[in-house]
């Protein structure tokens, strides 16, 4: 008996294909999603535990205080070379990902620069003035001299100020983020400063933690997982938007932006779909009439007063809120934006087509993610079926484990095809001509799940009873259907008695 997904047999596939004829590589793909059959063999079976994985990254996973002593070895490292405190050579680290050699060249070029692109120093000498006054700039209380405290800009506070304001941050889920409370003053506070400002032991628990998470999300080779209330930390040597999963929870999710494993499709266009579809109408609507984008970190800010002068809370960037240009640059007697804007009115009804087509075309697209999401429970309830349905005969003595690995790695790897599917874009059904490998890598994997869907629950069904089955894994479709320019090679799962 022969499974096989293409019209005709794969040795005649094998036979007529010549390796000499293929096309030459394309340029490395500049997007997040790589081609994953790039440099693989052309026939690749897998038959042994060597078997080559296109997909295979290495990553290790840390427990908390494993990640802990790597970071705290990198400070103190850091901080014996830069001759600064641990609590500012961790400031340091994070306004520069954590890669210290690009952090030993800039010190070596101009140390006192460094530390003020770290924010630990002020910019200029006009910010560094020793204050004679004995006054609390925030509560204009005369306190005793020993009372006010300051970081490197020398802005003098009294300590129940610095108490409050630390405080009220740290309850927001602040962490890094503690910075001086002079008005345009970028500093931010070192850790050694605000732990004895916080007045219990629960506040500064919670300050270690938001610490923490802010030291592992700026570091360039590490990503919490995303599992529910899990504490582990991903480590990776090369940063890519690649899959990786989780030894304590099993989550399985994207290295580079944490959401779920989403090849083909690229991060930035997940996100954006996920937001979609998260946000109902009226919530859309509001966040579209309300907020706006920092144009220098594009953090979303809402406007809550009627001043056109906005500063991002995150980067300190102040600008236009009509125009969203530079407020140095920018007009504002009045505080009114001086640009031509457009009639509101005039636009909405230009649009109203538009955004019913709009509608229209999320609501198909919606459809069809659902349908896959659909897809891939039923993978899991197939997968979890075969596993008791292997047990059932093992324990019968109807041979063991490994002869029946076979159906276990079949229904892996249908569940991996549909992933592909859901997260095939529109121009992923649509081209017939590809620019980029990225592109007609993207037309592969969904024309595949277009011919796998439904395996999943045949290879349940029917192969139970097989008692001795081949998997071949053949990257070369029997057709070799040419398109466009390009000859299409679709990853060819056979299962045969």
């Amino acid at each position: 008996m022969s499974v096989d997904m293409n019209s005709q047999g794969s040795d005649s596939n094998e036979e007529d294909y010549d390796p000499n004829c293929e096309e030459e590589e394309e340029d490395e793909d500049p997007g997040d999603i790589e081609d994953y059959y790039d440099g693989v063999a052309n026939d690749v079976e897998q038959q042994g535990a060597d078997a080559f994985d296109p997909e295979e990254y290495q990553f290790t996973c840390l427990t908390y205080k494993e990640s802990e002593s790597t970071l705290n070895e990198h400070m103190a490292s850091l901080a014996a070379t830069l001759k600064v405190s641990h609590a500012v050579a961790k400031l340091v680290l994070v306004s520069f990902h954590w890669q210290i050699s690009e952090i030993l060249e800039r010190h070596k070029s101009n140390a006192a620069q460094l530390l003020v692109e770290a924010r630990v120093q002020p910019t200029s000498s006009k910010h560094a003035m020793v204050h004679s006054s004995h006054h609390c700039a925030v509560c204009m209380q005369f306190v005793r001299k020993e009372n006010l405290l300051s970081l490197a800009c020398q802005h003098q506070f009294c300590r129940s100020c610095w108490e409050q304001h630390c405080t009220v941050l740290v309850k927001d889920g602040v962490g890094v983020g503690v910075s001086c409370m002079a008005q345009d003053c970028l500093l931010r506070t070192p850790e050694d400063f605000v732990f004895p400002l916080l007045p219990s032991e629960e506040l500064k628990d919670k300050y270690r933690r938001y610490l923490f998470r802010d030291y592992v999300e700026s570091h360039y080779q590490l990503q919490l997982c995303p599992g529910a209330d899990c504490p582990m930390v991903i480590q990776v040597q090369e940063p890519k938007a690649r899959r990786v999963q989780c030894n304590r929870c099993n989550e399985v999710f994207c290295f580079k932006c944490r959401q779920m494993y989403h090849a083909p499709t690229d991060c930035a266009t997940i996100r954006k779909w996920l937001t979609k579809c998260a946000d109902d109408s009226e919530t859309a609507n509001y966040i579209s009439a309300h907020t706006k984008d920092c144009p220098k970190c594009n953090i979303c800010i809402e406007k809550n007063g009627g001043c056109n002068h906005m500063q991002c809370s995150k980067c300190k960037h102040d600008f236009c809120w009509m125009c969203l240009g530079d407020w140095k640059t920018h007009g504002s007697e009045y505080y009114e934006c001086s640009r031509y804007k457009e009639n509101p009115d005039i636009v909405n009804q230009s649009q109203q087509a538009q955004a019913r087509e709009a509608l229209k075309k999320y609501l198909f697209y919606f459809e069809r993610w659902e349908n896959h999401n659909k897809s891939l429970q039923l993978e899991a309830q197939t997968y979890q079926r075969i596993q008791e349905k292997i047990q059932e005969r093992v324990m019968n003595n109807l041979g063991t484990w490994i002869d029946w690995q076979y159906l276990q790695n079949a229904a892996k790897l249908l569940a991996k095809v549909s992933n592909c599917g859901l997260f095939g874009t529109e121009n992923t059904h649509q081209n017939t001509k590809f620019t980029t490998p990225s592109e007609e890598g993207n037309f592969r994997v969904v024309s595949m799940w277009d011919c796998t869907s439904g395996l999943g629950h045949e290879v349940a069904k029917n192969h139970l009873e097989v008692t001795s089955v081949k998997l071949k894994y053949n990257c070369i479709s029997s057709s070799k259907e040419s398109v466009g320019s390009s000859t299409m090679k679709c990853p060819v799962l056979l299962v045969r008695r």
